[in-house]
C-alpha cells in the first residue's frame, strides 16, 4: 500500500500529487504561505507612490521598513509555542483572519503615523512561516523533511516576488478602470491581498489537518502537552547557531524585497513597473533556489549528518556575502540584476539549508525551534534596516518627468549600506563555519516528531 494512503509521514515528496492528507496539506500550506508573503510585501513596490503622496522622508522610510519586520519577531516567537500546543490548523486560520485587517485598512492612511502603525501590524503575517515549516515537518519523514520544508518555504517566499511584479499592475488596473487616481491607486491595490488572506483562512480550516492521523483536539494532544517547548529550544545552543545564520540569509532577503524597488528607481532611474519587475526577479528565485537548498542539504545530511549540513550552510553564506558586496558596487542596471540573481541563489539556498536542520534540533519542540530561528531572520532584517537608515545617502538628481520637463528630485542611495551588509554576511559565514567543529556530537539526523 502506498504511504500516501496511510496516516504516517511520507517518505518522499511528489509535488505533482494531491492525494492523501499529507500532500493536500502540503499544497494548501505553501499556497497559503505564498499569499501571506504576497500580502506582507504588497506595499513594497508601491512605496514610491506612498512616499510621494504622504511626503515620507528618508528617516521615515527607514522606520517603516523596521516596523514591517519588527512585529514579526515577537509574532514568530509566540506562534511557535502556540503551534506546539494547539496545532497549526487553528493557529494559522486565526493568524490569517487577524492579519487581513491591517492589510485591508492600510489604504485609509492619511499620515506617516497611521501608515507606520498599519505597516507594523501587517508584519505579524510573517509568523505564517513558522506554521508552514511546522506543518511540512510533521507531514514528512526525516529523510525528506529538508526538501519538503525548503520547497514549501521557497514556493511561499515567491509570493513576495509576485507582489513586486503584479501590485504596480493591479494599481494601474484600478486607475485604468477609473476607480481612482494614480496617487490613490496604492490604497485600492492593497484590498486585493487582504481579501486573499480571508479566502485562504477558510480553505485552511476546511481542508487541512494538524497531523497525518488527525487534529490535535481529536487526538487530545493539547491537553497532554505540559512541557515548556520554548525553553527546550532556548537551552539548545544549536538553535542559536541557526538563528544567527538565518538572520544573515532570510534577514537579507526581506531587506532586498523591501528596498529593491526604491533602490532600482533611485539608483538606476528605473520606472515603477521596471523596478517592480527587477525586484520581482529576486523574489521569484525562491521557486527553485530554496527547494534546491533543501534537496542538497538532505543529500549532504545522509552522508555527513548535521555537521555536513552546517558546512554547506556556511559556504552558501560566504558566497552570498561576496555577491552582495559586488552588487552594492555596480552602477549598471544589467550587471546589478545579474549579481542580484547570483547572490539571491546562494541566499535562498541557505534559507533552505537552515530549515533542513531545524526539525532535528529537538523532536519535542519543532514549533518553538522554528519560531526562534524564524524570528532570527526578522531580527536580522530589523538590524539591517537600521544599517540602511544610517548609511543611506540623500541626494538630488535632475530627471525628466512624464511631461518632458526637467526637474530636481530627491533620491536615496543605499550603495554603502549594501557594501557593509556584504561584509557582515561574510563574517557570519566564517563564524558558522567555525562553529561546525562544535557539533560533532550529532553525526546523523535522528528520528523526529511525526
Amino acid at each position: 500500500m502506498s504511504s500516501i494512503s496511510t496516516n504516517q509521514p511520507l517518505t518522499r515528496l511528489n509535488i505533482f500529487s494531491g492525494k492523501g492528507v499529507q500532500m493536500r496539506t502540503f499544497h494548501i500550506t505553501w499556497l497559503t504561505f505564498f499569499f501571506c508573503f504576497f500580502a506582507w510585501f504588497g506595499m513594497a513596490s508601491l512605496m514610491p507612490l506612498a512616499k510621494e503622496q504622504l511626503h515620507l522622508t528618508k528617516d521615515q522610510l527607514g522606520n517603516i521598513q523596521i516596523a514591517s519586520v519588527s512585529a514579526t519577531i515577537i509574532a514568530r516567537l509566540l506562534i511557535g509555542r502556540l503551534v506546539d500546543k494547539f496545532g497549526p490548523r487553528l493557529v494559522y486560520t486565526w493568524l490569517l483572519v487577524i492579519c487581513s485587517i491591517p492589510v485591508l485598512l492600510i489604504g485609509t492612511s492619511q499620515s506617516y503615523e497611521s501608515f507606520l502603525f498599519f505597516r507594523l501590524a501587517i508584519g505579524v503575517i510573517g509568523a505564517s512561516f513558522v506554521v508552514t515549516q511546522f506543518h511540512t515537518s510533521v507531514m514528512f519523514a526525516p529523510v525528506v523533511k529538508g526538501t519538503a520544508n525548503a520547497t514549501a518555504g521557497g514556493f511561499g517566499n515567491a509570493g513576495a516576488g509576485l507582489a513586486n511584479i503584479t501590485m504596480p499592475l493591479i494599481a494601474a488596473g484600478f486607475v485604468g478602470l477609473g476607480v481612482c487616481t494614480r496617487e490613490d491607486s496604492w490604497r485600492y491595490a492593497m484590498i486585493v491581498p487582504g481579501i486573499l488572506l480571508l479566502v485562504f483562512a477558510f480553505l485552511y480550516l476546511k481542508f487541512t489537518k494538524d497531523l497525518p492521523n488527525g487534529n490535535y483536539k481529536e487526538l487530545g494532544i493539547s491537553n497532554q502537552n505540559k512541557e515548556n517547548t520554548f525553553m527546550l529550544a532556548v537551552r539548545d545552543y544549536r538553535t542559536w547557531v541557526l538563528t544567527v545564520a538565518y538572520a544573515a540569509c532570510f534577514g537579507v532577503e526581506i531587506t532586498i524585497d523591501n528596498f529593491a524597488p526604491i533602490y532600482f528607481t533611485d539608483t538606476f532611474g528605473a520606472s515603477l513597473k521596471i523596478a517592480g519587475i527587477c525586484a520581482g526577479i529576486f523574489g521569484m528565485i525562491n521557486i527553485f533556489a530554496r527547494p534546491l537548498g533543501g534537496i542538497v542539504a538532505d543529500k549532504v545530511g545522509k552522508k555527513y549528518g548535521f555537521s555536513g549540513k552546517n558546512l554547506l550552510l556556511a559556504l552558501l553564506l560566504i558566497v552570498e556575502g561576496v555577491g552582495v558586496i559586488f552588487f552594492g558596487m555596480t552602477n549598471e542596471l544589467g550587471v546589478a540584476i545579474f549579481l542580484m540573481f547570483l547572490f539571491g541563489m546562494s541566499l535562498k539556498m541557505a534559507n533552505g539549508a537552515t530549515y533542513s536542520l531545524v526539525p532535528f534540533i529537538n523532536p519535542k519542540a519543532v514549533g518553538s525551534v522554528a519560531g526562534i530561528v524564524g524570528a532570527g531572520g526578522n531580527i536580522g532584517a530589523m538590524l539591517i534596516a537600521f544599517l540602511f537608515k544610517a548609511k543611506a545617502v540623500k541626494m538630488t538628481k535632475d530627471v525628466i518627468d512624464e511631461a518632458g520637463v526637467s526637474q530636481t528630485k530627491d533620491l536615496i542611495d543605499y550603495t554603502n549600506a549594501f557594501f557593509i551588509l556584504g561584509i557582515i554576511i561574510l563574517i557570519t559565514g566564517v563564524v558558522v563555519l567555525a562553529v561546525k567543529l562544535a557539533v560533532k556530537d550529532v553525526k546523523k539526523p535522528q528520528v523526529v516528531l511525526a
